[in-house]
């Protein structure tokens, strides 16, 4: 081999490598487009009523594992058979974790429609509104994560963490609200549903944080 072919078979190497790059990041985000629909269908199901979102939150749910399994294998083979450099392999390794924390947030929507169908059979409990505000500002979170992920926004992580704060001090108050409460009348099973379901959230909050910190990780190879 003359060393103008290898040099010209090792640009061809690099270029399938940025190819195939392009093509996770873009499978990612199509993955996170439907971690926050998923995210929107459960907030319908619990504090709009909305139960007829679940059939529909339950393709979402399959479709995000098909892109979870197929991300986290498309992501080592890169690694094990490109052996990408600097930049290329922290997008790869933050990817793979990336995913991992975009699952779990559909997984807790999902578990969070099914508390929707036993919830509903109960009137609604007075500080349903609190843990709806707390939802949308998860949601937000999310949704503040994969803007920077598209964008390869280290500058996200900061907003994010303001969020995340006020997430976790509504969970503070709901949580003392709720486990304070005395002589209440009838099942507790709403009650015992209400303090899961803020757990839930918070722990939806605290993904979408991992996000824009490992986006942070992406660009600037510093973890927080």
């Amino acid at each position: 081999m003359t060393l103008a072919s290898h040099d010209s078979s090792r640009s061809s190497q690099a270029n399938q490598l940025q190819r195939s790059l392009r093509k996770v990041q873009q499978e990612v985000l199509r993955m996170g487009t439907l971690v926050e629909q998923s995210f929107r269908l459960s907030h319908q199901s619990l504090f709009e009523g909305d139960l007829d979102a679940i059939p529909r939150l339950l393709v979402l749910e399959k479709q995000i594992d098909i892109y979870y399994r197929q991300i986290e294998s498309d992501c080592a083979t890169l690694m094990t058979l490109q052996a990408p450099v600097a930049q290329d392999l922290r997008i790869l390794s933050a990817s793979m974790q990336l995913v991992r924390d975009l699952e779990r947030i559909g997984d807790y929507a999902q578990n969070l429609s099914e508390m929707a169908v036993k919830l509903v059979k109960y009137s609604p409990h007075p500080i349903l509104p609190e843990i709806a505000q707390m939802s949308e500002h998860a949601q937000l979170m999310l949704a503040t994560s994969l803007v920077a992920l598209a964008d390869l926004d280290q500058s996200a992580g900061a907003r994010v963490k303001e969020y995340d704060d006020i997430v976790d001090d509504a969970y503070a108050r709901l949580y003392n609200a709720i486990a304070m409460q005395k002589n209440v009348p009838g099942v507790v099973e709403p009650v015992l549903l209400l303090g899961l379901i803020i757990r839930h959230l918070e722990r939806m909050a605290d993904h979408a944080t991992n996000i824009s910190q490992r986006v942070t990780y992406m660009v600037t190879g510093k973890r927080n």
